[in-house]
């Protein structure tokens, strides 16, 4: 069995060392959106019939109208950017891929284990995450040069102006969209891959038939045609990120990097830290790599109150 890889969550660790139940816990180990766009009605079929090709081309084209997708590029969804992720190097040519970091291990994770060789010449393949996790690194148009390059857009929803999604007519190259972050239904399970259609017809291939859930094909279709919500959410998310950084500077802490959906800050320990916060029930995202990276997600508008406390 390979080693779990190191991720935000395992909040249900945290309530076995620390106690409380979950509705105790403010969880900030993640960049999930905390006030989640609300679930729409479903039709009863959305549960019970086999999802049909007219509710695949409907998500598709509202994905393109609202990613602005180029005509010539390719999209494919799946049950999460994930499941896109450990795709993607079965279908690609393979060699050496570059994935400057630290990122998000998944990638990694998924080359090494379909026999690609990870090194640092981004000539063949090249992993770019944009805005990067968890420093927030912003990418350029002149920093991606190479033959296959993957553009992972998770978190890029908060800031639209800077997205890449134009790079997606060249050959090549993916850009990757995930539904759970700024939208806030992880659980949703909702992924997308845009770009080389050659690429995306193998994807096509490998990932099979109904690879989307009726229930997910349906409420994503309602979020993507929802533009005022998102524009709402993009104003929030600054908002409480702003405030969010005046709290962590307040109590000593310096802001490193991140997003409007998740802050890096340097503190002397961030393990003393984290089990400060957890003895107040918050928890929050350490890294092995760096002993005074600290990572938080945003509070709820309703818990605010909660994480205050704790410092």
């Amino acid at each position: 069995m390979s080693a779990k890889r190191d991720h935000g969550g395992g909040l249900d660790a945290a309530i076995a060392n620390y106690g409380g139940t979950r509705a105790d816990w403010l969880d900030l180990s993640t960049g999930i959106n905390p006030a989640p766009y609300p679930m729409p009605k479903l039709p009863q079929d959305a549960w019970t019939a086999l999802p049909d090709e007219a509710a695949f081309a409907r998500l598709y084209a509202l994905a393109r109208s609202f990613w602005q997708v180029p005509q010539e590029a390719g999209i494919i969804g799946a049950a999460g950017a994930s499941a896109i992720i450990a795709a993607l190097p079965r279908v690609l040519p393979q060699g050496d891929v570059c994935i400057p970091g630290p990122t998000y291990n998944e990638h990694g994770a998924a080359f090494a284990a379909s026999g690609w060789r990870l090194g640092q010449d981004p000539s063949h393949a090249l992993v770019a995450v944009h805005p990067n996790n968890p420093d927030g690194h912003i990418w350029t148009v002149s920093d991606l040069n190479a033959t296959y390059t993957i553009i992972d857009e998770s978190f890029c929803d908060v800031a639209p102006e800077k997205s890449l999604i134009h790079l997606a007519s060249r050959p090549g190259t993916i850009v990757l969209k995930s539904f759970g972050k700024f939208w806030g239904l992880a659980g949703l399970r909702l992924g997308f891959a845009i770009g080389d259609p050659t690429i995306i017809a193998k994807l096509t291939d490998l990932l099979g038939p109904w690879q989307i859930s009726g229930p997910a094909l349906a409420i994503g279709a309602e979020a993507l045609s929802d533009p005022a919500w998102a524009a709402e959410t993009r104003s929030r998310l600054s908002t409480d990120a702003t405030r969010l950084d005046e709290l962590l500077l307040q109590n000593g802490a310096e802001r490193v990097g991140g997003t409007s959906l998740f802050r890096l800050y340097k503190v002397e320990n961030a393990l003393i830290t984290q089990d400060h916060l957890a003895r107040h029930h918050v928890w929050s995202r350490v890294f092995p790599y760096d002993p005074t990276w600290l990572r938080l997600g945003l509070p709820a508008p309703d818990r605010w109150a909660q994480l205050e406390a704790a410092f």
